[in-house]
């Protein structure tokens, strides 16, 4: 009887660690360079002068003199400061008359172009982007001639029915809108592009469904385009309010006599309007930074809502 005598196996020896390749290497580190431009740039000319504007506004910092630590001096002051509440309320209204009707203009339009079948339909889509890439100068000239107190389009019209002449550059409310109308004609027909590039994606059978069901044009806006478009007017809406909240180049084109002051009474003065008067007229950077601050702080806030009204809109997963 013979017996067959197996040869032991061999213990496997551990593994020896893996080299990185140059190949390897490029694979994890070409990514973080393809990204490392925008970090760079925006640390050069964004977060660098963000800190060193919180930095100035605890000095009273005149460019060409001395710089002197007042510590929250400028803050206190800033609150106690009428010019300043004064440029918060023209801020804030102008924001208003602007924000309100582009955005309820621009989702009525897209829904409108979403349904109505019209010829050269891409020749007239992208003809509504004319009054984003027009030079803002130009179009604050041309309004300003519109609304002009003696030579206006829009008072010559209501000299037709028997109303006087008014002076809306010169007005707390005829200033506001002049430059809301301004800001809506420029940004409605691209956040319009907006709302229809995102009612696009809906499919046709949502409305043909609907329609079955009874549902007219007013009910299918309601109901089905809205909510389509909930995210995408969350974002329009913060994207508004910021620049409300910088609403700078309109006043300063508008108010020819006094560009800094936006008028005798400030009626139309915003929060970067009296910052470029304080800190590049009068040279009072510590209180212009400042400012700069307080906007900062209230972009911010706008922020954190714009983060708090996404997550209560995200869809429920199962």
């Amino acid at each position: 009887m013979t017996t067959s005598i197996r040869p032991a196996k061999k213990a496997l020896a551990p593994s020896a660690p893996v080299k990185t390749t140059r190949a390897g290497l490029t694979e994890i580190v070409a990514p973080y360079a393809y990204i490392a431009p925008f970090f760079v740039l925006f640390a050069i000319f964004g977060l660098i002068p963000l800190l060193f504007t919180f930095y100035v506004a605890l000095f009273d910092w005149n460019p060409i003199g001395e710089h002197v630590f007042v510590g929250l001096d400028n803050f206190t002051r800033l609150l106690q400061d009428g010019r300043f509440w004064n440029a918060a309320r023209n801020t804030v209204s102008i924001w208003v008359l602007s924000t309100v009707p582009q955005l309820l203009v621009a989702l009525v339009l897209a829904h409108l172009l979403n349904h109505v079948r019209l010829r050269f339909a891409v020749l007239f889509r992208m003809s509504m982007l004319v009054p984003y890439i027009t030079s803002v100068a130009a179009t604050a000239i041309v309004f300003a001639q519109m609304f002009d107190r003696d030579y206006g389009l829009l008072n010559w019209l209501l000299g037709l029915v028997g109303i006087g002449p008014i002076d809306f550059i010169q007005s707390v409310a005829g200033s506001h809108a002049l430059i809301a109308v301004m800001i809506t004609w420029r940004w409605f027909g691209y956040t319009a592009l907006l709302y229809l590039a995102s009612l696009q994606a809906v499919p046709r059978t949502i409305y043909e469904a609907a329609a079955v069901d009874g549902a007219g044009n007013v009910r299918q806006f309601l109901h089905i385009s809205i909510p389509a478009l909930r995210p995408v007017i969350v974002f329009t809406i913060v994207t508004s309010t910021i620049y409300g909240l910088q609403t700078f180049t309109e006043p300063l084109l508008i108010a020819r006599s006094a560009p800094s002051t936006c008028g005798p009474i400030r009626q139309c003065q915003t929060l970067t309007l009296f910052l470029f008067e304080q800190g590049f007229t009068q040279f009072k950077f510590g209180y212009a930074a400042a400012i700069g601050v307080a906007l900062f702080v209230m972009v911010v806030a706008f922020a954190a809502l714009n983060y708090f009204l996404s997550t209560r809109t995200r869809p429920e997963r199962a």
